[in-house]
């Protein structure tokens, strides 16, 4: 049985200076652009420098010797779906609230993909900048958890599930399936058999668990209509899911949407073409927020508390930083909070709608 793989060590002055057969006052003469070695000597320094993938660390770190103080967080969404996502802007602000006990600064970068974002990690670890990461997100075969844990980076998963949790990671994560089957329980007592789930993003584990749980769910009780289609969580695709979908010749009767925006959006849409909410169509959000209870009628929605979602992957990070050993935390399971969105099935509802474009 082989042990635990050692951390990657970040290449120092000295690790140039002896590939590049000079003193280290040479090297940091060359890197710091200052007076005292030739032009030669000094592309030779650099050059070397780049091959060992040296980078200058944070003047905090060069002046005080100590950590970063610092807690980097990464996410890779389309940036433009983040500034009216509820989930986010109170995970954030639950981070922010324990890092201020400790004066920990919060480095925040939106990126692409997850290359993008791998590349920060490694940029981050070279320069010193975090002393630890909060990795968003998780995908269903994801590179980030290896990659931390091979430069050493102290991290906590939030969102992940337990049975993909790392062993060198703390995972916070929150149980999809369930949650799901709850808001599935409480449609189907009502009588809705053609539900439909506007999910977010495909490549998202949290998204899978969900579309898994629903076609779990869909098989258990025999429900040959309920599916899944992802969106990017915008409020466009969740207006343009719906529009299609009532559009079509057999409407779902229920619909799930994966956010508070989402959902707002799909309840204009359906006005749009003539439905009634709750009395034609039923609305379940998966967020609940103060946008829920600003359009009418007010949204049924999965209620929990990211402010304390936040507060936990904080409170993780930091146990590692003092030296804790990783876990696995659950959060508590989201309550459905039952408002005017959804409603029972109209007799002969089968018969009702047909929408033209």
């Amino acid at each position: 049985m082989t042990g635990k793989r050692s951390p990657a060590r970040r290449p120092t002055m000295k690790d140039i200076a002896q590939r590049a057969g000079v003193s280290e006052s040479a090297v940091s003469f060359a890197l710091n652009d200052r007076p005292g070695v030739s032009e030669v000597t000094r592309a030779r320094v650099r050059r070397v420098a780049e091959q060992l993938g040296w980078r200058p660390s944070t003047a905090a770190r060069q002046l005080s010797g100590e950590g970063a103080a610092t807690v980097g967080f990464v996410v890779a969404r389309p940036a433009h779906t983040l500034g009216i996502d509820s989930f986010f802007l109170q995970l954030v602000s639950g981070i922010q609230e324990v890092l201020a006990e400790r004066h920990l600064g919060l480095l925040f970068q939106v990126v692409d993909d997850i290359e993008d974002e791998c590349a920060v990690y490694r940029r981050w670890w070279a320069e010193h900048r975090v002393d630890g990461v909060l990795m968003v997100d998780p995908r269903t075969d994801d590179p980030r958890p290896g990659l931390l844990d091979e430069l050493g980076l102290p991290a906590v998963v939030i969102g992940g599930a337990p049975e993909a949790s790392h062993a060198a990671l703390s995972t916070v994560w929150a149980d999809d399936v369930a949650a799901m089957r709850v808001v599935v329980d409480e449609l189907y007592a009502l009588g809705h058999r053609r539900i439909l789930h506007i999910a977010g993003l495909p490549a998202l584990a949290h998204t899978q668990r969900r579309l898994d749980s629903l076609r779990a769910e869909a098989e258990r009780r025999g429900l040959r209509e309920a599916r899944s289609v992802t969106t990017d969580y915008s409020d466009a695709q969740g207006a343009a899911v719906t529009r299609e979908v009532l559009r079509g010749p057999a409407a779902p009767t229920a619909l799930i949407y994966d956010n508070d925006v989402m959902a707002v959006a799909g309840i204009a849409a359906a006005a749009e073409l003539g439905f009634a909410v709750p009395a034609d169509i039923s609305v379940v959000a998966w967020e609940d927020s103060a946008l829920c209870r600003m359009v009418k009628p007010w949204l049924s929605a999965l209620s929990r508390d990211s402010v304390a979602f936040g507060r936990t992957a904080a409170q993780e990070l930091l146990a590692l930083l003092d030296g804790a050993p990783a876990r696995t935390v659950g959060v508590p399971l989201p309550r459905l909070i039952v408002r005017e969105s959804t409603g029972v099935v109209p007799p002969g509802y089968r018969h009702a709608h047909e929408v033209t474009s």
